[in-house]
């Protein structure tokens, strides 16, 4: 698929890392919409058909691991590659990251070349 083509939902409960990530994907040709936190992303998850899904496992209200767990099942849902991006680092948490359904787990700091590294790799897959 086109770079220009990957829609990528970008979904962080603060606003600049979230821009941050945004645009330094648009710089690698990709489509990308934000969601600030939980909720926006239930709802645009629900209403787009993205190629992937940069997700940020801690976010208030309801975690990003519980946002995979229910977007997962749903049909549109169940092949879209998920990369989880978190402070939780040990391996316990990278587990149930994986296991909740994450292609990928990456712990903070994260750069914007390691989110894009794994969206062009889930992308490939």
């Amino acid at each position: 698929m086109p770079a220009d083509q990957r829609i990528t939902i970008v979904v962080e409960d603060e606003p600049d890392a979230a821009e941050m990530f945004a645009e330094m994907m648009r710089l690698r040709r990709f489509r990308v919409l934000c969601a600030a936190g939980n909720s926006s992303a239930m709802s645009m998850l629900a209403k787009e058909a993205p190629a992937a899904v940069i997700l940020d496992r801690m976010m208030p209200n309801m975690s990003g691991l519980k946002v995979l767990y229910y977007m997962r099942p749903e049909l549109k849902m169940a092949k879209i590659p998920f990369v989880v991006v978190s402070t939780k680092r040990l391996p316990t948490d990278i587990h149930t990251g994986l296991k909740t359904g994450a292609s990928v787990y990456l712990t903070k700091p994260a750069t914007s070349l390691d989110i894009i590294g794994a969206a062009e790799k889930v992308l490939a897959a």
